[in-house]
């Protein structure tokens, strides 16, 4: 077999890479649609769904063009102000169990998207929106399971006949549980450290007191707080959804942040009260006996004293709907998870008393504590309703007594969405205005054109014929690039961009070499065809190191970095292999084409 010449097989394998690789980058220069994407918070979309939207917009007289795949409808529409008008009648005639999400959907050909070829998406930063970094309050979460171990180490203590003077948790957030002697304290000591191992305790004596002190093992705080976290994103994408955002980002950073971004979304001051509002309700009876109880206040100022066992909790809570009540005030209408007899029956055995609905927020408060700034967790509790017991209620009642249609809608949202399991703080927020994110995307593209033709004008120059080879291999190694981020949904920023023109320079770098090589072959008097052939194989080793070196780097930002320096390692670890690909195989290929079956005497290579 001659030297400079790839079996068939080969060509043929390197041919049908490129055109998947074109087939897949083509639907990112289609552009998008201005659409709504409507899907169900509650029950399914189904050509019923389909008819009333149709009928809505036919009655506004609005152009559209509407699809239903994978349980969601999008409805497509010529001008951004028909999108805006559009979302606004269909969101107020299917109500709060669908969410109506303002999207914009790839126009790419019916033909392209049954092959599954999507453009890719774009990062915050070239379509403009909100970015919030969410901090976890440790501490929060610490103490609320530290509280629910007290009730298991009373019931094991007393079952066991091993009598405590007292048990709670401190200021410093640690159990603390005192006995009259140090014998007891022993025994207590020995049996909740086999029975409960996700508590560290530490004998203490203190004068007459011996007592037991101590928090929660690392093991178990590790395991807390990660299931707080994945409580909490769980619970903000609820909320995200509700708050009609498509392809939003919710994702973790650390061990107790969370990275939550909304792409085109404008209202932060709307986006903060949503996601870092801890609200809930709780249901309790009224003390009508003047006995001792809590003292809460209603809206009108008029205290109402509160027994302190808990009925009813938001945490039964599946289903939430605002609306007004039957003389036209604003309610929300509640239904429980299935199993609602406890409550049923309390409230049947307690007919003709006052229950109270507390409303309860927690949110972080800044306070100057001797002359520096402390934050703490603020709760407020407030009445917002005191309605006699009627009946036994069952797992569907309503809520009323709030102040406007705007709290109802949001109480329901909030309690849609579940409480917060700790209070979170907004510890950084960053909006892009939506024509910022469309000269993003400009500067990137023209950087990208302007490097690249740079780049392809000094190999025509400098390698003449194998510099044009090399530029063909180069748009090659762009075009892939594009398809696999396409492929694997990856989304698209401004450090993205920044790998991609990066790629392209180490891509050029990978044929200098090889060209290089070529020379020095030529230079030391072999013929045309064994320089190829040696400038190819002699070379290859020297760039699977340069690009092992970089790959190592990448990885390394891959597993340390987040975020935008993640985006920027995937890009640079996909571009490499492409590099590698386009240089050592397309570049040879098309190589052997053009000179394999030629007897030549020179090669244009620049010498």
């Amino acid at each position: 077999m001659v030297p400079n010449q790839y079996p068939l097989w080969k060509n043929s394998l390197i041919i049908l890479i490129v055109i998947l690789g074109a087939i897949y980058a083509l639907p990112n220069l289609f552009g998008e649609d201005p659409a709504i994407q409507i899907s169900a918070i509650k029950g399914e979309v189904n050509q019923q769904t389909v008819t009333q939207v149709e009928t809505v917009l036919n009655n506004a007289h609005i152009p559209y063009q509407i699809e239903s795949e994978n349980e969601r409808i999008l409805v497509r529409f010529d001008s951004a102000d028909n999108q805006l008008t559009a979302r606004d009648l269909v969101a107020k005639d299917l109500g709060e169990n669908m969410v109506v999400a303002l999207n914009l959907a790839p126009s790419t050909p019916h033909w392209l998207r049954v092959l599954q070829a999507k453009p890719m998406k774009l990062g915050l930063d070239l379509r403009g929106g909100v970015h919030f970094l969410l901090e976890i309050d440790t501490a929060s979460v610490e103490a609320r399971r530290l509280d629910s171990y007290l009730g298991d180490l009373r019931t094991r203590l007393r079952e066991q006949d091993i009598r405590y003077r007292g048990m709670e948790i401190n200021a410093s957030q640690q159990l603390v549980i005192r006995f009259d002697d140090e014998a007891t304290q022993a025994a207590a000591k020995t049996l909740l450290n086999l029975e409960f191992p996700g508590l560290e305790l530490t004998a203490h004596p203190s004068g007459q007191i011996y007592t037991l002190e101590g928090g929660l093992s690392e093991l178990e705080m590790r395991e807390t707080l990660n299931f707080a976290v994945d409580q909490t994103m769980t619970t903000l994408r609820n909320r995200v959804n509700e708050l009609g955002v498509s392809e939003a980002l919710v994702q973790r950073q650390g061990a107790n942040r969370i990275v939550v971004e909304l792409p085109g979304v404008q209202d932060t001051a709307m986006a903060k009260d949503i996601l870092d509002k801890m609200a809930t309700v709780e249901f309790r009876l009224v003390n009508t006996d003047n006995a001792v109880g809590e003292t809460l206040y209603e809206r009108n100022g008029s205290p109402v004293v509160l027994e302190r066992q808990i009925v009813l909790t938001g945490d039964s809570v599946v289903g939430a709907q605002s609306g007004f009540d039957e003389f036209g005030k604003p309610a929300v209408f509640i239904q429980l998870d299935g199993d609602a007899r406890a409550f049923s029956r309390m409230t049947g055995q307690n007919i003709g008393r006052p229950m109270a609905t507390i409303y309860i927020e927690s949110r972080f408060v800044d306070k100057v504590e001797n002359g520096e700034t402390v934050r703490t967790v603020e709760q407020t509790k407030e009445v917002v309703s005191v309605a006699t017991i009627n009946s036994a209620l069952g797992n569907r009642f309503q809520i009323t007594g709030l102040a406007s249609g705007e709290e109802s809608r949001t109480l329901a949202l909030l309690l849609r969405a579940g409480a917060l399991p700790a209070p979170i703080d907004i510890v950084e927020e960053r909006t892009v205005g939506p024509s910022l994110g469309i000269d993003n995307i400009k500067a990137g593209i023209w950087s990208t054109l302007a490097g690249l033709s740079l780049v392809l004008l000094f190999m025509i120059f400098y390698y003449r014929t194998f510099g044009v080879i090399a530029n063909i291999a180069l748009i090659i190694n762009l075009i892939l690039i594009i398809a696999i981020l396409s492929v694997l949904g990856a989304t698209l920023t401004l450090p993205g961009i920044a790998a991609i023109v990066l790629t392209l320079g180490m891509a050029v770098d990978a044929n200098v070499l090889i060209f290089e090589r070529i020379k020095e072959e030529i230079t030391q008097g072999n013929a045309p065809q064994a320089s190829i052939y040696a400038g190819f194989e002699k070379a290859f080793v020297t760039i699977i190191d340069a690009q092992l070196t970089t790959f190592i780097a990448a990885l390394a930002l891959f597993s340390l970095g987040s975020g935008p320096v993640r985006g920027f390692a995937v890009t640079l670890i996909i571009g490499l292999i492409t590099s590698v690909f386009t240089a050592v195989m397309v570049s040879r290929m098309i190589v052997n084409r053009y000179y394999g079956k030629r007897n030549v005497d020179k090669l244009s290579i620049g010498i």
